[in-house]
């Protein structure tokens, strides 16, 4: 089993959870995240997301210098068989990429054991998630 966890814009994520769901993958977990990447965010795209709503409040901490403000992002989680991995890996990044800098990251973690709550029962990479 792989953990997929995918880092994307805000405004991709309804898109995202549709194309995930048609495909066979209704199963996520998603949250509001806050982060930035190797790169000065542009103040034009910065400022276009203030216009999109997309940043709306200022948390204590949420910029560290000027032009290098944390930016709202969503992250889903999934838990996946090996063999699903580089379908579901495709499939986030044909949907949310724009081909700009902050389209997000995906990244893919072994999982190296799944228990469920209820009962303790240990699931295998042969059930569904």
């Amino acid at each position: 089993m792989k953990e997929i966890m995918a880092i994307i814009r805000p405004n991709r994520f309804g898109m995202i959870k549709n194309v995930l769901a048609d495909a066979g993958y209704p199963a996520y977990h998603c949250c509001k995240v806050m982060g930035r990447g190797k790169k000065m965010i542009d103040a034009s795209l910065f400022k276009a997301a203030i216009e999109e709503e997309e940043i709306t409040t200022v948390p204590v901490g949420e910029y560290i210098e000027s032009m290098s403000r944390l930016m709202p992002k969503r992250m889903l989680t999934m838990i996946v068989p090996d063999e699903k991995v580089q379908s579901l890996v495709q499939l986030i990044m044909e949907n949310s990429s724009d081909g700009h800098p902050g389209d997000g990251k995906i990244f893919v973690l072994p999982i190296l054991e799944s228990l469920r709550i209820r009962d303790g029962k240990e699931q295998n990479d042969t059930e569904s998630y």
